[in-house]
This record gives structure tokens, C-alpha cells and sequence, in this order.
């Protein structure tokens, strides 16, 4: 069988936006000019998109157009080397993820637990945020919430008392064993983080759990937020105007 016969029964099979790379592809040894013009020739025909080098993907159309990948496909050697997790997706990701936002955006943010220069891939720019916490499978969830609480004043299209109301809604369904896990995440985040978790957790916990939260913090210190009283009436409790 001719190699561009391969390569097409092979993308055949890939499902829309997945993103692929020569590994994807089990060719003869000394093939690999003919893969790649075989891929070039899938890009100038339509039938797949280049990301960037050596990077493709299958796009998905809808009625609007091609669909563009999942944000997670764009990045995926990114956030997990050989099963082990080094990365998570946060910003944009996490506050469509969490209902506090329904933007989208071209900009992948990335937690990791390394400073990492920024990349591009296609028109995705990708930017990481340094996280100070181990992550792990089980942890990538509350540090998402974590950080959205750490982001709050730049959530497109949301004011921050209605941001914090629909956090107050998704830590409700945290069991108590996940919110002592996130305070003690919450520890490595800056003050101002610290306070407006304590104060959402205080909320909802059914036990006294923030008080190293609120040790924790600058006793003179005050964090301007400008949340309604009603969404947060422990507000001054942490100092939160």
C-alpha cells in the first residue's frame, strides 16, 4: 500500500480535532519525506489543519464552519508526560468550566509548577501560571476553583459578587473532605486569594476549617473587592471591602 493510502486510512480514523503528529503514524524505515508531503498536501486540500510544526488536527464542521479543537487537545503533551500529570488548564478554561463565563478565548493558560516561557501553536497562545502545590489528578479540580477565586477580577462578562455567588454554588457540592483539601491549598495562593476562599468556605463547610486561613493573613491588611454584602455576609470577618 502506497504511504499517502496509509496516512489517509489512518487520519480516516482519527475523530475531529484530535491533534496528531508524525508518531501517530507507523510508516517503513526512510518514509518520513513521503509522510510529510502526504500531510502537506491533506493541509492545501482542506482536509486537515496545521497547528503548528508538525502538529495537525482533523477539524469537526458545523453549520458555523470548522469547529476548532479542544483547548486540552492543543496542549495535551503539555499537561501529562509518560501518565504523569505536569500541568492543568486554568484561566478562560476554568471559568467556562465552573459557569462563571461564557467567553472564549485564544489565549491557553496552563498551571504548572515550573516558570515556563509562553508559546504559540497556530493562533493559541499559550501562557503558564506558576502553582505552587503539588498537582495531581485528584487535585487539578479545587486548583481550578483556586484560581478562578485568584482571578476573579478578571472574569470577562461577570461582576465579581455574581462570580462569587456561583462559587459559593460549586463548593457546595464539594464534600467536606475536599474542602479541608482546598484550604490547605489555599495556603500557598497570596493573601488576597486566602481571604476570599476563607470567606466562600466559611459559607458553605459545615465545620470551622478556615482558621489558618484567617491566621494566616495580615492582621491590618483589607482586600478591595467590592463584593455585596449579601453574597458575603462574613465579608469583614476577613477584611474584604
Amino acid at each position: 500500500m502506497k504511504i499517502s493510502d496509509l496516512v489517509i486510512n489512518r487520519i480516516n480514523r482519527f475523530k475531529s480535532g484530535y491533534i496528531f503528529t508524525y508518531s501517530d503514524f507507523v510508516i517503513p524505515v526512510g518514509k518520513s519525506e513521503a509522510l510529510k508531503k502526504t500531510l502537506s498536501r491533506l493541509v492545501t486540500s482542506g482536509k486537515i489543519i496545521r497547528l503548528s510544526k508538525g502538529r495537525y488536527y482533523k477539524p469537526g464542521v458545523s453549520e458555523f464552519g470548522s469547529l476548532r479543537p479542544q483547548e486540552y487537545q492543543v496542549v495535551k503533551d503539555l499537561l501529562e508526560s509518560d501518565n504523569k500529570i505536569i500541568g492543568y488548564l486554568t484561566g478562560i478554561y476554568a471559568f467556562n468550566k465552573l459557569g462563571l463565563t461564557t467567553q472564549v478565548s485564544n489565549t491557553i493558560q496552563i498551571g504548572s509548577n515550573f516558570h515556563r516561557k509562553p508559546k504559540r501553536r497556530g493562533k493559541y497562545s499559550i501562557r503558564f501560571i506558576l502553582q505552587k502545590n503539588n498537582i495531581t489528578r485528584e487535585n487539578t479540580y479545587l486548583l481550578q476553583i483556586l484560581d478562578s477565586i485568584r482571578f476573579i477580577k478578571k472574569i470577562p462578562d461577570s461582576a465579581i459578587s455574581g462570580s462569587c455567588e456561583k462559587l459559593i454554588q460549586q463548593l457546595k457540592k464539594l464534600t467536606e473532605a475536599d474542602l479541608v483539601l482546598i484550604v490547605k491549598l489555599a495556603l500557598k495562593y497570596n493573601p488576597g486569594t486566602r481571604a476570599l476562599a476563607g470567606a466562600i468556605i466559611d459559607k458553605v463547610s459545615d465545620s470551622d476549617i478556615t482558621g489558618q486561613l484567617l491566621e494566616s493573613l495580615n492582621p491590618v491588611s483589607v482586600f478591595s473587592l467590592s463584593v455585596s454584602e449579601k453574597v458575603l455576609d462574613n465579608k469583614l470577618k476577613w477584611r474584604i471591602e
